[in-house]
């Protein structure tokens, strides 16, 4: 077990999360969300070329000497918790933690990874593992030459990370059929991908590539976490800020008890949030050998606090909480969508119990 992880946020990560704050803020603020959730793609033009490129987002996880940052997954995590906050449109998740840390678990001498993994970390290329969102790690990776259902952000990609059968390959988007999928979170795309009649270029044979996969999958639970508690504190701060200036009574109505104590219940979710996330991301960023569990465990935890921030917010906006104009709507989405994402809390309820040799729970 790891026993001391390092909870606290470096200075070097508040520094990286204000600059990924005021990017978001000045070109993805909610307003701008909301006028494009119902377009074929979402994404904000000119936005991951800024977070990926110019702040040098999309290559935390790469190497130095393969062209990245050479960071680790505690500042992917602040840059997750962030996009989890604004509930931004973006393959960050996707291509800079999932896609390259599948790329990473292979053998990185190879010309055409190497170059992969560079073109991912320069924020000009990206890649998606094609399987279904769904897929837990630990789970036997989907692995087929026909269509591929339910995944995120394959729209955006310039590059699939395919596994097959023989192995894992890596095939041009334009070569495989992308069909969108209508999704409950509009903000993260889903889409069918057949890339069986593609050929690609092979990356690993199929023993590695199991292995590479399971990792990719790992971090993406691992980081997803993150998100989730951006998400669960941005509700939880609009969610005090809308009850403090709303008054009846000529009271705001943040000072009924009844609602003190739901919002000192969300409190409480987020702060055991953040730590299970937090522990989750310096787990993956020091290889800890209870990494599995550590990620089971904030999976478990995050999604279920983020759902119920989001349902609260909701609820405690009243009357314009419910409308398509305020955000609050796009927050519940994004957190009922990754409680299912990479792994259910049951699932994750699972793993726990096989790797701590307990009772599964019922």
């Amino acid at each position: 077990m790891n026993a001391t992880p390092d909870l606290l946020y470096s200075e070097t990560e508040d520094d990286l999360r204000a600059a990924v704050r005021s990017l978001l803020a000045d070109r993805a603020d909610a307003q701008t969300l909301l006028g494009r959730i119902e377009e074929p793609a979402p994404y904000v033009p000119g936005l991951w070329e800024a977070l990926g490129a110019g702040i040098g987002a999309a290559g935390l996880l790469v190497p130095e000497k393969l062209g990245g940052q050479g960071a680790s997954h505690r500042e992917a995590a602040v840059v997750l918790e962030e996009l989890g906050r604004a509930v931004t449109p973006a393959p960050y998740l996707t291509s800079a933690v999932i896609a390259t840390e599948t790329l990473l678990a292979l053998d990185t001498a190879q010309e055409p990874v190497a170059e992969l993994l560079a073109a991912l970390a320069s924020g000009g290329t990206t890649a998606v593992l094609a399987v279904p969102l769904s897929t837990a790690p630990g789970a036997p990776p989907p692995v087929t030459d026909g269509p591929v259902p339910a995944v995120a952000d394959a729209v955006a990609a310039d590059v699939l990370l395919v596994p097959r059968p023989d192995g894992l390959y890596a095939v041009p988007a334009a070569d495989a059929v992308i069909t969108p999928l209508s999704p409950l979170d509009l903000t993260r795309p889903l889409a069918r991908v057949d890339a069986g009649g593609a050929g690609g270029t092979r990356l690993a044979d199929a023993e590695r590539a199991r292995d590479a996969v399971r990792r990719g999958l790992l971090a993406g639970a691992g980081l997803l976490a993150s998100e989730q508690l951006g998400i669960a504190a941005w509700c939880l701060e609009e969610t005090v800020r809308h009850t403090k200036e709303r008054h009846q009574f000529s009271r705001p109505i943040g000072s009924f008890q009844a609602l003190k104590h739901r919002m000192a219940q969300l409190w409480l979710e987020l702060v055991g949030a953040r730590a299970a996330a937090r522990a989750a991301a310096d787990a993956l960023a020091t290889g800890a050998p209870d990494a599995a569990l550590t990620v089971a465990v904030a999976q478990a935890y995050c999604s279920k606090a983020a759902v119920h921030a989001a349902e609260e917010c909701v609820q405690l906006h009243g009357g314009i909480g419910m409308t398509w104009e305020h955000p609050a709507h796009l927050a519940l989405k994004r957190a009922v969508a990754d409680r299912t994402a990479l792994g259910s809390p049951g699932r994750h309820h699972d793993t726990v119990a096989a790797l701590m040799d307990l009772p599964a729970p019922a």
